[in-house]
């Protein structure tokens, strides 16, 4: 009868075969979840990990070789023996410009430069007055809270992002029309109530009467009773 002892010794066998084998060495590496940043420098930016048996490899590896790619939030491992490991990628989101002497920074929620670009027009992101001496304070971070959960389609009409305090965000649109949302509370319902009320449609005008005169500020400072004029 075969003892315990034998069978952990088997079992140390296999574990350490696997855990050296070059059978189950890393071959490939794909990445899912990447749109700014490209294949060619993640796989650059992993290429310690090459060739390494595929049990050796961690998340703590990965993240940390990764962590020089800015563009990179968090990442997540999936090995796939015998030879792949795929890596899943959750992206830093660009959400406003800061302006940088004739350049314009791209920066996500944190501050984190994420790019730069000479036409800001092209971006479709918001400017955040101050420049980057603006990150950290207070205020730069309660405009990005408030730009980071906007849609795309309304961040994309945003001309500036502007306050005084935590609690008095307030946005500019391109088209000169302005939206009071004051502080952190009720975010997400604050941004379906602003899309509703930039994205409804005109009231119908019986013949002979004046057209009303379009809204030019949105309140959801209270969302549950916004207010327009």
């Amino acid at each position: 009868m075969i003892s315990v002892a034998a069978i952990v010794a088997v079992l140390i066998l296999v574990m350490g075969i696997a855990l050296y084998s070059p059978a189950l060495s890393v071959q490939t590496i794909e990445f899912e979840g990447n749109k700014l940043v490209s294949e060619d420098t993640l796989q650059e930016a992993l290429a310690p990990v090459m060739s390494r048996p595929l049990p050796q490899v961690t998340g703590a590896d990965v993240s940390s070789l990764l962590r020089p790619v800015v563009q990179v939030k968090s990442s997540r491992i999936e090995a796939r023996p015998p030879s792949t490991l795929v890596v899943h990628v959750v992206e830093r989101v660009p959400v406003a410009l800061l302006k940088n002497g004739s350049a314009y920074s791209l920066v996500d929620q944190d501050g984190v430069e994420l790019g730069t670009t000479k036409e800001p027009a092209k971006a479709g992101l918001p400017l955040i007055d101050g420049g980057k001496a603006a990150i950290g304070k207070d205020t730069f971070q309660a405009m990005t809270g408030v730009l980071a959960t906007l849609p795309k389609s309304i961040l994309s009409q945003l001309a500036n992002a502007s306050a005084k305090s935590r609690d008095t965000v307030e946005l500019k649109l391109t088209d000169g029309r302005s939206v009071i949302w004051g502080n952190a509370s009720d975010m997400e319902l604050k941004a379906q109530v602003l899309e509703a009320l930039l994205n409804a449609p005109l009231p119908t005008v019986p013949a002979g009467k004046p057209a009303p005169v379009p809204a030019k500020v949105f309140d959801v400072s209270a969302p549950r009773h916004p207010v327009t004029r």
